[in-house]
């Protein structure tokens, strides 16, 4: 077998790649929904230990953990897109007969960086939504401690 000889879909090595390549896309797609678990379980601990200590400006510490979750979180988004592109590209080239040997294990992923993680973030109903609606609430949090606050200190 040459490294140019096409390949067809009955071959175990083509069904190899691709089962490699829908694995790492379910990683990262499970590595996505972990980074949101995790953003609201701390949030929420970080807002239930503010309330208890009332000191309502201790609730934008909450925006820290969110952020650094927005930002893991689209990264995770944009590999899973990458690498579905390198499926979809991978496919493609096995249904059109171009797909060579040399084709195969390479899982490289097509359309990765900074270009891909910004698409991610501005077009994904997963990713803007979800944390600003988080962060939303958080001020939302923080104004209503503050508002409680005031006629206790006050009297």
């Amino acid at each position: 077998m040459t490294a140019n000889q096409p390949l067809d879909s009955a071959s175990s090595a083509v069904q190899h790649h691709l089962t490699l390549l829908q694995g790492i896309i379910q990683r990262m797609a499970e590595n996505s929904r972990s980074c949101k678990l995790w953003c609201i379980t701390i949030v929420a601990a970080v807002l239930v230990l503010v309330a208890r200590t009332e000191q309502p400006n201790y609730a934008l510490i909450a925006l820290l953990p969110a952020g650094l979750f927005l930002i893991l979180d689209t990264y995770y988004l944009a590999l899973e897109r990458a690498f579905r592109n390198s499926y979809n590209d991978f496919v493609r080239k096995l249904h059109n007969g171009e797909l060579k040997c040399s084709d195969l294990y390479d899982l490289n992923s097509t359309g990765s960086g900074f270009r891909n993680f910004c698409r991610a973030f501005f077009n994904s109903f997963s990713i803007l939504p979800f944390y600003l609606g988080l962060a939303i609430m958080v001020a939302l949090v923080w104004a209503l401690m503050k508002c409680w606050a005031m006629p206790a200190s006050g009297g």
